[in-house]
């Protein structure tokens, strides 16, 4: 759909204008008029002539000339009707800011299920319904369909909303912060367009920078993770996104049968697929906007290093430590720029990184300070702190900071410490396009975030790896189970499923008499681990279903019928097919893998360590399937316990090759068989460098039909 009608309409109709001015319809039609709006305003009311000084039409049809864009205000039962009038009348997009939808229960979902097909019967872009509007600054339209107080100030960030009562809460902050924008939407219930069609209606908006989020749910998570991995890893016009994401899936409180379903249910989910879209998410409104303002004023720094220039040795140990924990570096400055410090400064002040230039420091100390600092080769960007001091003129320190920035290429941010003290030279830094924070740890989250997103836009661009593999083999066992009425693979299934997708799987075979036992273990070797083949045991331990470190034949058949015998008093109903006969694989270190098809995002990727504690530490992350090289390897080095794998006091490195092939033979299974609804390989153990890995247990649910 063309979006420019709602983003830049020519004209503007608003469907329910009135004369009351404590209304919403006045409210909309005033600001339209108040903010200075550049094209033709149509108030439509049939109980008025004229409203605000303009003619007020008793109809859509009415209104002379073309319209681009309706503003509906009106009571929910008739905005179906007004939605096919704007269709025959051409009208080229819609806002419903009308509420009474779905979110008042079932009778309001079914009318708007009725606007929804309006608007797809006449192709009609539809913003809404129970939204506060949209709001565009550009100067050549100047639009304001709100029923917000008053127009922002121009700038160059575009703010989505699910919520309209945050929008205009954010409308006051930014406000009071100085912050401008290029547009701001407020999406309501998501009838028609959603998040992803507007994030494309931004991707070339010449006057966005950055673009931020606040969502509640995501309409379709595949396509969003698609067009914003787009938006954002575009190494040319590649534009920044911030999102807040509230609430959880609605699976997370459903019981689910696997450690990788129940993990998927979490709100971590949302996090890694984030990150695999290059979206960064942020936790409040402060830090959405903090960070969008470094990004929209500030360039991308080269790298992460760091230099802190300071009045106050406090403050400047503040911002160190919350650089290290964000990971950021403190570099040496080089002996050059060291030499230029010490001639400008006096000799009580500390030349190293962070610089101190102590208490009594003037504007001249800073722009030597940050002169210097700046043009040394191992600085990526700058942070300028402030203390007011008796003798501290913070305005000139303002205007010495902004003016640094403009001479450099390397993103400069400031933190004047305080309020009232500070306001004046706050202004300074915000007419000088330098960003500011009241403490020094949100600076450093904003560069954090900056020098994240240089990463990604520079990242290596890695394709999806495909194996040779037994598809068909898979698919039979699959159909094995449909015509058996099962929705679990037994343990036998699962390995020979594994099998067919040439993951690591030890020697095993079944047995369901003593003389198959003895076949059996001839077969695979010793030490044996004996499980219970059952579809009506899921959890084996529970009901004395698994022995280990058989030694010899003897003891393996003799554990045959003790294993028997234990599940029939354990579980009398239970269905025993036999008993899975796998070799003993040696230990190392237990990790899981799994799949979970989500019904928002399809098939979700899970690994992380393993073994009985998997719930209890929850070190796991995930990616959408289909995953690419790069994403597998990063999926094993972001987690808390990699240093486990890269070898730890005196352990060897595990088998990391081996383990990422593993993530991507399961992201193609998880693509090639759309019947598996949750899959865990608990434990995967790794071995060390060079010796591989064990699908030691596995377990596959398949999707009920």
């Amino acid at each position: 759909m063309n979006l420019d009608p709602l983003f830049s309409p020519k004209s503007v109709a608003v469907i329910g204008a009135s004369r009351d001015e404590a209304s919403v319809g006045h409210a909309v039609l005033k600001n339209l008029f108040l903010g200075g709006f550049k094209g033709k305003i149509y108030p439509v009311n049939p109980k008025a002539r004229e409203i605000e000084g303009m003619i007020c039409h008793p109809s859509l049809a009415a209104i002379p000339g073309p319209v681009d864009l309706a503003v509906v205000i009106v009571k929910a039962p008739l905005v179906p009707e007004v939605v096919d009038q704007c269709g025959q009348k051409g009208v080229k997009g819609i806002v419903v800011i009308s509420s009474g939808f779905k979110e008042t229960g079932e009778e309001g979902r079914l009318l708007e299920e009725a606007v929804k097909r309006q608007a797809r019967l006449h192709n009609l872009p539809l913003i809404g319904p129970n939204c506060l509007g949209i709001l565009n600054t550009d100067p050549a339209v100047r639009m304001n369909a709100t029923f917000a107080k008053e127009m922002p100030a121009a700038g160059s960030i575009a703010f989505l909303s699910q919520s309209g009562a945050l929008c205009t809460a954010v409308l006051e902050y930014a406000k009071s912060e100085g912050i401008g924008f290029s547009k701001i939407i407020s999406m309501g219930n998501k009838a028609g367009l959603d998040e992803v069609d507007l994030l494309i209606g931004l991707r070339d908006d010449p006057q966005t920078k950055v673009i931020l989020l606040y969502l509640e749910d995501l309409a379709d998570g595949r396509r969003f993770i698609e067009v914003a991995r787009e938006i954002t890893g575009d190494e040319k016009k590649g534009k920044p996104v911030l999102a807040i994401k509230s609430g959880r899936t609605p699976e997370g409180a459903k019981a689910v049968s696997s450690h990788t379903g129940s993990l998927a249910g979490s709100d971590e989910v949302y996090d890694a697929l984030f990150a695999q879209a290059g979206v960064m998410r942020v936790d409040s409104v402060e830090e959405l906007f903090a960070t969008a303002r470094a990004f929209s004023e500030q360039p991308l720094p080269a790298g992460r290093r760091v230099a802190i220039v300071t009045n106050a040795g406090g403050p400047g140990i503040m911002a160190t430590d919350s650089c290290i924990r964000q990971g950021l570096t403190l570099p040496a400055l080089e002996a050059g720029t060291v030499a230029k410090l010490k001639t400008a400064l006096p000799p009580t002040a500390s030349t190293r990184n962070p610089v101190d230039l102590v208490g009594d420091a003037r504007e001249d100390r800073y722009a030597a300070s940050l002169g210097a600092v700046l043009e040394d080769p191992n600085v990526d960007s700058l942070i300028a702190l402030a203390t007011p001091q008796a003798m501290t003129d913070l305005e000139a320190i303002a205007r010495v900071i902004g003016q640094a920035a403009k001479g450099t290429r390397k993103p400069v941010l400031a933190c004047f410490m305080g309020v009232t003290d500070v306001s004046n030279g706050s202004r300074i830094l915000r007419e000088e396009r330098v960003p500011h924070y009241r403490f020094p740890e949100a600076a450093v989250r904003a560069l954090a975030r900056m020098s994240q997103y240089r990463e990604w836009l520079e990242r290596p661009r890695t394709m999806v790896k495909r194996f040779r593999v037994d598809e068909a083999a898979a698919k039979v066992l699959i159909r094995k189970a449909r015509l058996e009425g099962r929705v679990w693979l037994d343990q036998a299934e699962s390995l020979a499923m594994m099998e067919a997708y040439g993951l690591p799987v030890p020697p095993f075979a079944i047995a369901r008499s003593p003389e198959e036992v003895r076949r059996a273990a001839e077969k695979t070797g010793f030490p044996l681990a004996m499980k219970i083949l059952s579809p009506d045991v899921l959890h084996k331990v529970d009901v004395g279903g698994v022995r280990l470190g058989i030694p010899d034949t003897a003891a393996a058949e003799k554990t045959f019928s003790e294993i028997l015998d234990t599940v029939r008093l354990r579980q009398p109903d239970a269905r025993l097919d036999g008993v899975l006969i796998q070799k003993m694989v040696p230990p190392g270190t237990e990790m899981i893998l799994g799949l979970k098809r989500d019904r928002q995002f399809g098939p979700l990727l899970l690994f992380g360590l393993g073994g009985i504690y998997v719930e209890v530490f929850k070190d796991v992350t995930f990616r959408l399937a289909p995953v690419r090289e790069l994403g597998a390897e990063r999926m094993v080095k972001s987690l808390r316990s990699f240093r486990i794998l890269q070898g730890f006091r005196g352990q060897p490195p595990a088998d990391l090759p081996k383990l990422i092939e593993c993530i991507e033979r399961v992201s193609q299974l998880a693509v090639d068989l759309e019947e598996i609804e949750e899959l865990d390989i608990n434990p995967l153990i790794a071995y060390a460098e060079g010796k591989g890995a064990a699908a030691a247990d596995v377990r596959i649910l398949l999707r009920k039909e």
